[in-house]
């Protein structure tokens, strides 16, 4: 019985939260469940998603299973990206990470670690937004 490795990884964007696993193979995503252009009907953000296996030449190299939940579909991707970049250095961990075709660099460079911190700010009282103020009447 030989079991296949595998790497996990987590990625946060706004609301969504992406649980992501990578294992060796053809280079198949699945997006809870369904193909992921199935899932993401936008190829922006299909393309989005895939940019960290682009930029480290992995495109078909690893068959990708991602449970996402909140947010919308452009969190959802940013969170698979972040997810997809942290697992892809789960993988490259025991290389030397000084090198510089290391996965690390490639990467940082291209900012895929960074997790984006900007979310919705909160609603203030008075107000019928975060900042939008109720229109002044003169009379």
């Amino acid at each position: 019985m030989s079991t296949k490795q595998c790497w996990t990884a987590t990625g946060r964007r706004k609301r969504a939260i992406a649980q992501v696993k990578l294992v060796g193979g053809t280079g198949k995503i699945t997006v809870n469940g369904k193909d992921v252009n199935e899932y993401f009907s936008d190829a922006t953000f299909v393309m989005d998603l895939k940019q960290p296996l682009t930029v480290t030449d992995n495109e078909n190299r690893f068959d990708i299973t991602i449970k996402v939940n909140g947010g919308g579909a452009s969190g959802q991707a940013g969170a698979s990206r972040l997810g997809i970049a942290r697992a892809l250095l789960e993988f490259d961990a025991n290389t030397d990470q000084t090198r510089e075709d290391s996965y690390r660099k490639i990467l940082k460079v291209n900012g895929f670690i960074t997790r984006d911190p900007r979310v919705k700010e909160r609603k203030k009282y008075g107000l019928k937004k975060a900042r939008r103020a109720p229109q002044f009447s003169k009379r």
